[in-house]
């Protein structure tokens, strides 16, 4: 019987602004135009999305509008991400409140995002998660960016929590992709046992699987971008997610309240059906 909670995270307007953007900005691209022309006038002709702005980066990088995209480049961005409040407190807060609840209670973080993986995986709060999976891309002889070799979009996602569950992640797993298909005698983690926090479109699938296997999903929001309120009222209309909070993670602010309540609830349980098994 598991005992082992997973707090699952998406990144970018999630824990942080939009990081893609704020990497475009910093070589002094025109993002607006980024992603209403190059990356729209891909979608409009049947591309998806996270493919679209994949080969719209590295059609930048080879345009010599910018200097090449390379993996040095988007690692050095990484260390100047900037978090929403309280983003790099709440992990350690989730830990001693999950032992104040159940001293055998196991805590574990994960992020799932359509990010670009050479920024996600070097940011200072990288250490805090299990695993982290993203799109990424392979680089040519100059080590700019030449193609993507993985893409992590809509029900792609979800793949990643079936990882989770039956324990399928870290350094032993790498280049074995197809073992996420085997049966498991007992998941890890199951789904009930999983908080999914994210943001966009491209979480849906994944609130809905959490939410379906028992799970719990929480909306978030920029409270500063008024263009994406309506997308996010759109998931607690669609009953996508369990509860809709700003993405504001200082301690006692909505979401930190969410999160902590959402850990004892399923604590509270793991410990019911612990003692009603040994009984």
């Amino acid at each position: 019987m598991s005992n082992t909670i997973a707090i699952i995270f998406d990144f970018d307007d999630t824990l942080a602004p939009d990081s893609t953007s704020g990497f475009l900005e910093s070589l002094g691209v025109d993002v607006q135009r980024f992603w209403k022309h190059d990356v729209q006038t891909l979608i409009e002709a049947d591309w998806d999305p996270v493919p679209a702005y994949l080969y719209s980066l590295i059609e930048l990088s080879r345009s010599g509008r910018v200097a090449p995209i390379t993996q040095e480049a988007l690692i050095n961005y990484a260390k100047t991400i900037s978090y929403y409040p309280g983003v790099q407190q709440i992990f350690d807060r989730l830990h001693a409140h999950a032992k104040k609840v159940s001293p055998a209670l196991n805590l574990e973080f994960y992020l799932i995002s359509s990010g670009v993986g050479a920024i996600l995986r070097h940011i200072n709060i990288a250490t805090c998660f299990e695993d982290i999976w993203t799109c990424d891309f392979s680089y040519d002889a100059k080590g700019a960016i030449a193609f993507p070799k993985r893409v992590v979009s809509f029900t792609d996602k979800t793949r990643y929590i079936f990882h989770i569950s039956k324990g399928i992640f870290g350094e032993t797993f790498r280049g074995r992709p197809f073992d996420v298909n085997r049966k498991v005698d007992e998941l890890r983690i199951p789904l009930q046992q999983m908080i999914f926090v994210g943001d966009g479109y491209t979480d849906i699938p994944c609130f809905s699987l959490v939410r379906k296997g028992g799970g719990i999903a929480i909306g978030v929001y920029d409270c500063n971008n008024s263009d994406k309120w309506g997308r996010a009222w759109g998931f607690i209309e669609q009953q996508r997610v369990s509860n809709l909070v700003p993405a504001d993670y200082q301690d006692k602010s909505a979401l930190s309240n969410s999160l902590l309540m959402a850990v004892e609830s399923m604590a509270r349980r793991i410990e019911l059906n612990r003692l009603t098994y040994q009984g």
